[in-house]
């Protein structure tokens, strides 16, 4: 149907659109789902692109060691520890009587160096590419050399000569920023009203141009492209489009691989993997899926969490719109205490790309992501920010599901007590004490309501 059908009518034709509209948690899984082998076809990119993404990294961790001396113990490279969740799991299990068996565990990206996100996955590589192509183009670089030599005022010089901007609700913004700064790019990061002041403060401190918006994340990102696309020394990066950061996400699945083998975990047919991705745009998640896809094949199953303010990329796949929709057209405020969710409309990119790849959405509301804040803090010590928590409730979604979706992939209760379950902590490290307190707090008294 057409954007201008009316609201009631695509509640009858869909009816989950009912309970969006009414911003109560929703679940869906997709009945488009494909074998990996057949939905890996609508991506184009492949897994060379990947590991040609994953060998930069490496040529770039000697860059990164100089330059971040809290990466020397990784040399370089940035990466996440993978961390149980045994006494998270059983307050969920008690408080949602969900069976026993399988194992609940967190990536937790939270803890990625430098900026404290899985926008440091993406968001780094991409300027990291940028950089390479310059540097290499400019004779700053040749093939073989010791990236090293870029943490030098030398190569600060050069790039100084160049700009990178984004648009951004807060975390892609910092990761951006911080490493445009360090090589020596004048950066700018166009920020949408929902972004937090601290992350505001933080690039400034790093030397980066802040630009503030009243409006939402989509007004800061169209501003910072117009802006770029009138400068032709300036690299803007494009979350909704940008095939690099992408990649950038996607190199993470072979480093994961990695982590569970080093864990004893066995993921194949019998022993499936479930993994729960915070989304915003689909940049981040949608990178990540796809990276699983090719080391996991259809062992892995990855599923999208959002808002219930800002169930952008739920709605664009659901209705078949992808970025033709925004949350607003059906009467969605898009307001969320999930700042690095607060996306009215997806990435067409992603959502089309992606559309048989992904197993399914579900919407979580702030009251709970406030909850399981202050749950996972007091029962594992972990502090990840609210957003971060739209991954919690996904084995919840996923053993009380109704629809016929286990059925359907012949995931029976034994194969189930096999599982291992994976949270991906997006963010929080670097969240101030004081607002991280605050988080706490707001998360204990709504326990203590219960």
């Amino acid at each position: 149907m057409p954007l201008e059908t009316p609201v009631n009518a695509w509640c009858q034709s869909h009816p989950l659109i009912t309970e969006l509209v009414g911003l109560r948690p929703t679940r869906w899984f997709n009945p488009a789902l494909a074998p990996s082998a057949q939905a890996l076809a609508d991506v184009p990119l492949s897994s060379q692109d990947v590991r040609e993404a994953s060998e930069r990294l490496q040529r770039f961790a000697p860059f990164i060691e100089s330059a971040f001396p809290e990466t020397s113990a990784s040399a370089g490279i940035i990466e996440s520890p993978l961390l149980p969740l045994q006494a998270m799991q059983a307050l969920l299990q008690a408080e949602y009587q969900l069976p026993e068996g399988g194992a609940l565990w967190l990536k937790a990206d939270n803890l990625l160096p430098i900026s404290g996100s899985i926008k440091a996955r993406g968001g780094i590589y991409e300027v990291l590419k940028h950089a390479e192509d310059l540097a290499l183009a400019g004779g700053l670089l040749q093939p073989g050399d010791d990236y090293a030599t870029l943490d030098s005022d030398t190569a600060r010089a050069f790039f100084s000569q160049y700009s990178i901007a984004v648009g951004s609700t807060g975390n892609l913004g910092l990761s951006i920023g911080i490493i445009s700064a360090r090589l020596g790019f004048k950066a700018t990061v166009h920020m949408s009203a929902d972004a937090r002041q601290w992350k505001k403060d933080r690039l400034r401190a790093h030397g980066v141009e802040v630009r503030e918006y009243s409006a939402d994340y989509s007004v800061a990102v169209e501003q910072g492209r117009r802006e770029a696309e009138a400068d032709p020394l300036c690299h803007f990066v494009d979350d909704e489009n940008s095939r690099n950061l992408f990649l950038g996400y996607a190199v993470a699945a072979e480093r994961l691989q990695r982590q569970l083998q080093a864990q004893g975990i066995e993921v194949d047919a019998e022993h499936p993997l479930f993994v729960y991705l915070p989304c915003g745009v689909g940049g981040g998640p949608g990178g990540v899926a796809f990276g699983l896809k090719l080391v996991f094949g259809d062992a892995v199953h990855c599923v999208f969490a959002e808002p219930t303010h800002s169930p952008c990329m739920f709605l664009g796949v659901y209705t078949g719109l992808h970025d033709q929709v925004s949350v607003y057209d059906f009467g969605i405020d898009n307001q969320t205490a999930a700042d690095g969710l607060a996306v009215g409309r997806p990435s067409g990119f992603v959502g089309r790309a992606m559309q048989r790849l992904i197993d399914g959405y579900y919407t979580v509301d702030d009251a709970t992501l406030y909850r399981q804040l202050a749950q996972l803090h007091a029962s594992e010590g972990y502090a990840l920010e609210p957003s971060a928590l739209a991954g919690m409730p996904g084995i919840v979604e996923v053993l009380q599901e109704q629809q016929g979706y286990r059925q359907r992939l012949g995931l029976t209760a034994a194969h189930m007590a096999r599982a291992t379950h994976l949270v991906w902590g997006t963010g929080g490290s670097m969240v101030p004490t004081a607002e991280m307190e605050a988080y706490l707090r707001q998360g204990r008294s709504l326990l203590a309501g219960d």
